[in-house]
């Protein structure tokens, strides 16, 4: 089966007749809908839609696209990862090369001393931390690569509170990436590792949902300041792109914002001060 196969299927999957505003009838083998009723719903025969579903019909026409996203009732991002399934969308380049970060947003990034904030790749590799960041996530975050630390870390299960919801849609995120750049060799040795890593991203990633970060908040326990929830804006980095830029905030005079100002004593503090800060952290 090909990729664009295997996405139409495990889009039918994910939706009920109800959710189409059909009317179930007869017993159903298997979840979602049936392969007729979305080629009704697209307007296509049954047999089309079965040949593109099998991989025997690989270059379906823009307006058949089109009408398979309507009737799956595909998202922005999802549209867009169906087209460059079938090389309908724009790719970016191979990349070989390490990748830095505008020196003016590193300036930046080191003007928010209350917010932690990251740049990472389209492989989640973190090209750039402030220091509030670097201190949020420690010695197995800020210098690595999100995904692995996400699926490869035994701590990340705690350091994320929710961690099943960071990891579902974090995934969809790297698939997202991943169909805009098949051929970048650093997307696929982070792709080698993550399936090696474990069945928990194997059966994420066999699940094909392909978005752009649909959080807008995260909870996390760390070890000197304990639990935080953090909103979370996410922006392009329109300079150097496929980079994007997180910001981390807190609710004000919340408990969360008690923390940050926490970490942020540590962060200022040098040497005996820090050790003593800790201790009445722990």
């Amino acid at each position: 089966m090909s990729g664009l196969g295997e996405y139409l299927r495990s889009r039918r999957a994910q939706l009920r007749p109800d959710d189409v505003g059909l009317t179930s009838t007869g017993v159903r083998r298997v979840p979602g809908l049936r392969r007729e009723e979305v080629a009704w719903l697209a307007g296509v025969s049954v047999d089309y839609y079965v040949r593109l579903e099998q991989g025997r019909e690989r270059a379906p026409s823009v307006s058949v696209l089109n009408s398979l996203a309507a009737a799956l009732r595909l998202d922005d991002d999802g549209h867009r990862h169906l087209f460059g399934l079938v090389g309908l969308a724009p790719r970016a380049r191979a990349s070989r090369t390490p990748e830095t970060v505008d020196p003016a947003l590193l300036r930046l990034m080191a003007a928010w001393p209350d917010n932690p904030a990251l740049v990472y790749n389209g492989a989640y590799d973190v090209l750039a931390a402030n220091p509030l960041a670097e201190l949020l996530f420690g010695d197995f975050g800020a210098a690595g690569n999100l995904m692995l630390l996400l699926f490869a870390d035994p701590r990340a299960r705690k350091f994320y509170v929710d961690w099943p919801l960071v990891a579902e849609d974090s995934v969809a995120g790297f698939r997202l990436n991943y169909g805009a750049a098949p051929d970048d060799p650093r997307l696929q040795g982070v792709l080698t590792e993550l399936l090696g890593s474990g069945d928990e991203f194997r059966e994420l990633w066999q699940g094909h949902a392909a978005r752009g970060k649909s959080l807008d908040s995260k909870a996390f326990h760390h070890p000197a300041v304990g639990r935080l929830t953090l909103t979370m804006q996410t922006f392009d980095v329109r300079s150097s792109p496929g980079q994007q830029l997180v910001v981390y905030d807190a609710e004000p005079a919340s408990p969360s914002a008690d923390a940050l100002k926490l970490l942020g004593r540590l962060q200022c503090a040098r040497g005996t001060e820090r050790a003593e800060i800790t201790r009445e952290l722990l």
